[in-house]
């Protein structure tokens, strides 16, 4: 899955200023995803307060493991991988589900499903997304986790197959498949609910 000829970011020249000792660097580092990294968990576990903390801890760990980091253009798959372990981690030491979806009710997680809507839905349908979100949220603890943490790693952070592959250690092809199975699976849940596409038989 690695690519040599893969580009330095600008997330892989901050690291390298951490490596460095540049404190700057990170905290550079923490404005940019820290919002992104407690969104994802807030969709997960339900919980504000416990996403704040593993966002934090996932931001420490990557100040911790930073002499680690090669940078290969893969900062996002190498932070978000260590994200789901802490929250992985978090949800065995609870013995609850933290893998759960949270509700989508605002204005970003709406615009984060822009696509997929766009992809489901007609044009002519009178869903908006508030309500299509809505949907999604109930439907999603319906999926097998490995489909579902794909779908959400794709759809909701902006990360590329191949990353959500890095993250979940799999195959991109995997990925491709467990991404193409959860959106299956949501279509005909839709359908069953008379959300209906004439585009879901292409």
């Amino acid at each position: 899955m690695s690519n040599p000829e893969s580009p330095v970011t600008e997330d892989d020249l901050l690291m390298i200023r951490l490596q460095e000792g540049d404190s700057t660097a990170f905290n550079i580092l923490v404005e940019k995803h820290q919002p992104a990294l407690i969104g994802f968990f807030y969709k997960n576990t339900r919980d504000r307060q416990l996403s704040e903390d593993l966002s934090q801890e996932t931001m420490l760990k990557v100040y911790r493991m930073s002499w680690d980091y090669l940078p290969t253009g893969k900062f996002r798959g190498w932070m978000y991988r260590m994200a789901r372990n802490l929250m992985i981690d978090d949800y065995r030491r609870r013995s609850g589900d933290a893998l759960l979806h949270a509700k989508v009710d605002d204005r970003e997680d709406e615009q984060s499903l822009s696509h997929l809507m766009e992809e489901i839905l007609p044009a002519e349908s009178a869903t908006d997304r508030r309500e299509f979100a809505a949907i999604v949220d109930e439907l999603l603890p319906e999926i097998p986790e490995d489909q579902r943490q794909t779908f959400l790693l794709h759809h909701y952070t902006g990360l590329s197959l191949p990353e959500v592959a890095e993250i979940m250690d799999c195959e991109v092809a995997t990925s491709k498949s467990r991404l193409r199975l959860a959106r299956e699976k949501l279509r005909e849940k839709l359908r069953i609910r008379g959300i209906t596409s004439e585009h879901f038989d292409e």
